[in-house]
């Protein structure tokens, strides 16, 4: 009976331990370099799935099933010194309510995810505190990520984690680090970098476009299983702010990483659209993100 009683407490214990908020693929592409020690980019990989996978984020219990699906893909371009000059895409998912379908979260590519490394360093985050800035990258986008998440389904959910990338950005721009490694966090260096992203989503001219992001989910894709053409028009209803926001602060980050991950389920959501939902989501597409024109002619020619 005891043993019986310590080997439930064993499984209970590892259920707990693999719940974490996050379920990651982490892929390293280093066809670039040349050389035949390719052990140190295995090393790294696990390394960084185990952080990632195996770090409490918050305080937060996660069941199992309520993991956020993501994906992270190094590609290593030079190493000088180790010294890593890599860019990075990252991806995250979320499941659509009552359904087989996942809605694309993130969908971002950082060309500046530079750090120092070597095999079998350890990896660990503490708040407030620069460890290396692998580790405070990886962090970055781990809170990003989780705060998206938390953002679709209550309004401004994700604002803790989001002050948590703040955090990052902040002790990131008063570390000791080279010039390479503190490329994208430094302020006003680009309008697309770490920097710029978390600072879109804290600024207070952005809290409707955040509190769409809620709409946009539950309210909307969730709705979509009980009722497709409520959910649509809900969503439809409140795509405007993307333009009022991008005409409040033109060429905003914080929407185009909207748009890299939306673009292709809007235009299949509203080619199948009533003609009003049509014009208004195809002239506001237009406006926002004119490069993507040719794509956005699919919602007028659907059915």
């Amino acid at each position: 009976m005891k043993r019986l009683c310590f080997v439930s407490i064993l499984l209970l214990t590892a259920l707990f331990v693999s719940a974490q908020e996050l379920r990651c693929k982490v892929t390293i592409n280093s066809d670039k370099i040349e050389g035949s020690n390719k052990s140190v980019y295995e090393t790294l990989r696990q390394t960084l799935e185990e952080y990632i996978n195996t770090t409490r984020w918050t305080n937060l219990t996660f069941a199992e099933k309520e993991r956020i699906d993501c994906s992270m893909m190094i590609i290593v371009n030079s190493v000088d010194n180790n010294v890593y000059h890599c860019e990075m895409q990252i991806q995250s998912r979320r499941p659509v309510y009552n359904t087989a379908y996942y809605s694309t979260m993130v969908n971002m590519r950082d060309a500046q995810f530079n750090f120092l490394y070597q095999e079998f360093d350890r990896l660990e985050y503490t708040p407030g505190v620069f460890t290396t800035n692998i580790a405070e990258l990886v962090a970055y986008y781990c809170y990003l990520l989780i705060g998206y998440d938390m953002d679709s389904y209550s309004r401004l959910g994700g604002t803790p984690y989001f002050q948590e990338c703040e955090g990052i950005v902040s002790t990131a721009q008063s570390a000791s680090i080279d010039d390479a490694e503190v490329k994208g966090w430094k302020a006003f260096d680009s309008n697309r970098n770490r920097y710029a992203l978390i600072n879109n989503l804290m600024d207070e001219a952005f809290r409707d476009f955040r509190n769409y992001y809620y709409e946009y989910h539950r309210l909307g894709l969730d709705e979509m299983s009980q009722n497709v053409a409520n959910g649509r028009a809900r969503i439809a209803e409140g795509i405007t702010i993307l333009r009022e926001t991008n005409k409040a602060r033109p060429a905003t980050y914080a929407v185009n990483v909207f748009l890299d991950a939306k673009s292709d389920e809007l235009i299949n959501i509203f080619s199948q659209g009533t003609s009003s939902e049509k014009d208004l989501v195809y002239e506001t597409l237009n406006a926002v993100d004119p490069t993507r024109q040719a794509q956005y002619e699919k919602i007028k020619g659907g059915k």
